[in-house]
């Protein structure tokens, strides 16, 4: 027994050692080459998509219409375990056309536990709606607060650099995020009049050398990280185009956000309220506007307090503690938010929304939302009034 015991040790000692001079000897050379690594590279395709059916209506107009698709296919590759790198692409029916775009793409790099940075397009931590909740099978409702999107003054995405992470505070905890941008272009009204004083994010190339900070800072104060406050900051001294008489007009903006999701036992389910306030405090400035009189077109200066903000709060519920599988599916969202833009600007509105879903999960990451908004609105491009909105909308994250 002990001489078999010796022989398979033997045998063993001896197969590793050949199999390691083997894997180290080029058989084409008599040099010998580095032990064979397996490759620590990783490639995911994930994302997301939705379709639907819209019907608005106000005083003088319904309007009814499925919605193509949209599709956002997100590619995600790991180098090592310290750099990776991350994409969005987003496909979109938008009336008669399709439009393509790219929500962002940067690459990261690890620095430790509590550092990572990252450079190129990315998503701007300005609050948490449009970082984190605006996907569509994340977003709880099939349409977004207003003071988003077009026209709105919360900046989606910026290209620069970015440094953030995260500390453990024994129990709270704390995440942060700093960094510089191109920063927006201010709209002057030479092609645009009606939006002279605009702020446009999409600013792809530094329209004046002058960079854009930001950063926000959240602080998870209990252990269970249920609660998450949150303060945003985005400022730049020039937003007007080089050498022109807006190079010198300064932007200002800041955001509070809350988060509360948890499981409360009397209630039965899962409690989900979001919220977030914007400011948008730009450099007052003297813009043209031109209209006839007497056949002749003339010009005329105007200037006005530039200052705008909006707000949203969202509560929903899900009843994941209920005896029946099918109310452990449904989940119960109102949402409320309005808008405010500048008086005596051309775009001056004010503007307030409510907001109704109910939402049937057939997966963790695929839903069945339906909804009604309606929006009063005072000024704006469309001059105001009262819309009313019923979407019927199915995501799915993949």
């Amino acid at each position: 027994m002990k001489k078999l015991i010796i022989l398979i040790l033997i045998f063993g000692v001896g197969h590793t050692v050949y199999g390691q001079t083997y894997n180290n000897f080029d058989t084409d050379s008599t040099t010998t080459t580095e032990p064979f690594n397996p490759s620590k590279t990783q490639f995911m395709i994930r994302g997301y998509g939705h379709t639907g059916l819209n019907t608005m209506s106000n005083d003088d107009e319904t309007e009814s219409s499925y919605v193509g698709s949209a599709f956002a296919p997100i590619f995600l590759f790991k180098h090592s375990d310290k750099l990776l790198f991350e994409a969005e692409l987003e496909f979109v029916l938008e009336g008669n056309e399709l439009e393509v775009g790219l929500e962002y793409a940067d690459v990261m790099y690890v620095l430790n536990k509590n550092m990572t940075v990252r450079a190129g397009k990315f998503l701007l931590p300005f609050g948490t709606f449009m970082e984190r909740l605006h996907p569509a099978w994340i977003n709880r409702l099939p349409t977004t607060p207003l003071g988003y999107g077009h026209d709105g003054i919360a900046p989606s995405s910026g290209i620069g650099v970015e440094l953030r992470g995260a500390f453990d505070l024994g129990g709270p905890s704390l995440n942060y995020a700093v960094y510089s941008t191109n920063g927006p272009r201010l709209k002057d009204g030479s092609e645009e009049p009606e939006e002279a004083g605009m702020l446009m994010f999409q600013n792809f190339e530094d329209n004046n050398n002058s960079k854009a900070f930001g950063g926000r800072i959240g602080l998870l104060p209990f252990a269970d990280s249920s609660t998450e406050i949150g303060f945003s900051t985005y400022s730049t001294s020039k937003v007007g185009n080089r050498d022109s008489e807006y190079e010198n007009v300064g932007a200002f903006l800041y955001a509070l956000d809350f988060s509360f999701v948890k499981q409360i036992p009397a209630l039965g389910g899962f409690v989900d309220i979001k919220g977030q306030y914007n400011n948008s405090d730009i450099d007052d400035a003297t813009f043209i506007e031109i209209h006839e009189e007497d056949g002749e077109e003339e010009e005329e200066e105007y200037t006005f307090g530039n200052n705008s903000n909006s707000f949203y709060a969202q509560l929903s519920y899900r009843p994941t503690m209920a005896e029946s599988d099918f109310m452990k599916k449904l989940e119960f969202v109102g949402r409320y938010s309005n808008f405010n833009a500048p008086e005596g600007a051309e775009w001056e509105e004010q503007s307030e929304q409510y907001a109704f879903g109910l939402n049937y999960w057939l997966t963790w990451r695929s839903v069945i939302k339906i909804a009604y908004q309606t929006t009063d609105s005072v000024g704006g491009h469309d001059g105001g009034g009262i819309t009313n909105g019923f979407y019927i909308h199915w995501a799915i994250g993949f």
